[in-house]
């Protein structure tokens, strides 16, 4: 047996380490772009799709497995429709060389700006009661709805989110989307929530924060034109009548607490 793997590695050159590598690299890219959308919820129904496949082809149950062999050939058909955006946004990525770009992390200090920027805009919006709706990314990637605004790629700050909401301007309508420290795109198209127990005297901004919270775990701020209320929407629920501190107070735990998945595994290892 050993002597079987040493001429096993034996066989592999230079290259063929150079080719794997390769392939790893472009792999883990292509997966970070996929990250960034809901196309990876749609990646792990297709991998149970095959797991089901095999599974029924191992255990000889024949009608299942010819159901699930009919069923992803549909879907292999279907896969250049579905993923059209994501396949649309790796070759842009490709033609601009950014395919190898890095997301930059904010520390602390980043971080506790931020959320005093964004609170001192919403506080000046609120006391003049101009609408405003800002999404703050965490993990899940906000690419599907940053597509369907204006891209700004705009550095945050207090007087950059209040110019962006001035009425009748060209940005001020729709969602602000935020990225780590940067304004990612503006005029964002958002879904509206099905809940219809909600107060109805809540409008379309405020549906839209609870439907794009629903559906992924950003945290969103909204201020209400009419009451210039402050609110907070996250994991489809929504606290309202905030005032400055209090909307630092609850965004700081939200920014600040979010451990790694590396963190995760050594805190299961210490416990073990």
């Amino acid at each position: 047996m050993l002597a079987q793997i040493q001429g096993l590695i034996s066989t592999i050159s230079l290259l063929d380490i150079l080719d794997i590598l390769i392939v790893a690299v472009v792999l883990y890219k292509l997966y970070v772009m996929i990250k960034d959308t809901r196309a990876l919820a749609l990646l792990k129904g297709l991998i149970v799709l095959l797991i089901i496949t095999l599974v029924s082809r191992w255990l000889g149950l024949n009608v299942i497995y010819w159901l699930m062999q009919k069923t992803m050939t549909v879907v292999l058909v279907a896969l250049p429709v579905v993923f059209q955006p994501e396949l649309r946004r790796t070759l842009e990525h490709l033609g601009r060389g950014k395919l190898f770009g890095k997301n930059a992390l904010l520390n602390q200090e980043e971080t506790e700006s931020l959320i005093t920027e964004i609170a001192n805009a919403a506080a000046v919006l609120a006391k003049n009661k101009i609408g405003a709706l800002i999404v703050l990314e965490r993990g899940t990637g906000l690419n599907d709805y940053s597509d369907s605004g204006i891209q700004v790629d705009g550095l945050v700050s207090q007087e950059f989110l209040i110019n962006m909401f001035i009425p009748n301007t060209p940005l001020h309508d729709g969602a602000a989307i935020i990225r780590g420290n940067r304004v990612l795109a503006a005029g964002c198209l958002l879904p509206l929530t099905d809940d219809h127990s909600l107060n109805k005297e809540l409008g379309t901004r405020h549906r839209a924060a609870i439907g794009v919270t629903e559906q992924t775990d950003a945290i969103v701020i909204v201020v209400s034109e009419e009451t210039g209320i402050i609110s907070v929407a996250k994991s489809g629920r929504l606290v309202r009548y905030l005032d400055t501190e209090e909307l630092i107070q609850t965004l700081r735990p939200l920014f600040t607490n979010r451990p790694s998945p590396l963190s995760d595994f050594l805190n299961w290892r210490q416990s073990q």
